[in-house]
């Protein structure tokens, strides 16, 4: 898509994060670079040991691969889709699609606290749960159970992606998901990108 599709200033949503679809490994750089433009980027990691035959090492990996999240006013894209290592913005009917708040919040207080969390199969059923108290209070997601612990998924839908931190079962309490937080579209069809300037899907 070129620029001159973009949706004209009347049509512009309000401020909200969005998803950025980076190179591989080029989460970090891009989001350095776009934080030295001056907007807020929220870029989770997650901690991995990773052995070989000769070390043992702790690496800081994305816990979305290939994904960076940007809050922006939906107008100022020239700058991002300029930024090296950015591929596109994820998009619906030709308009940058926002991420809920409430799963960006829920991700981003687990990583403020230093609480473990891993990548985890992207998840639609199960319990829908909410965490009474610690840390994690009134964050909802998926319960699931891990062998003998269990784990709170915490997804972004529209990504298809998933992350799960262990809870303990007393503190979460089991509720009906409300209709203001159904699921939107959990697959986004690989079309639906706003790209940058001359790049194409691979």
């Amino acid at each position: 898509m070129s620029f001159s599709e973009l949706a004209p200033a009347s049509e512009v949503r309000e401020e909200a994060w969005y998803a950025l679809y980076t190179r591989h490994q080029h989460e970090k750089a891009v989001a350095q670079s776009l934080e030295g433009k001056g907007f807020e980027v929220f870029l989770p990691l997650y901690s991995a040991v990773h052995r070989w035959k000769d070390r043992t090492k702790e690496l800081s990996l994305p816990l979305f691969p290939c994904y960076v999240f940007l809050r922006n006013k939906g107008r100022e894209w020239l700058p991002v889709l300029t930024t090296p290592g950015v591929h596109m913005v994820v998009s619906c009917a030709g308009l940058p699609t926002p991420i809920p708040e409430t799963e960006i919040v829920a991700i981003r207080r687990v990583v403020d606290n230093s609480i473990l969390i891993e990548p985890h199969p992207f998840l639609r059923t199960g319990d829908w749960v909410r965490v009474r108290s610690g840390a994690l209070a009134d964050i909802e997601g998926i319960l699931v159970r891990k062998k003998s612990k269990f784990r709170l998924v915490l997804s972004v839908e529209m990504l298809g992606k998933s992350a799960s931190v262990e809870v303990d079962l007393a503190s979460v309490e089991r509720i009906i998901r409300g209709a203001d937080n159904k699921s939107l579209n959990p697959a986004v069809p690989r079309e639906s990108y706003l790209r940058a300037p001359g790049d194409t899907m691979l």
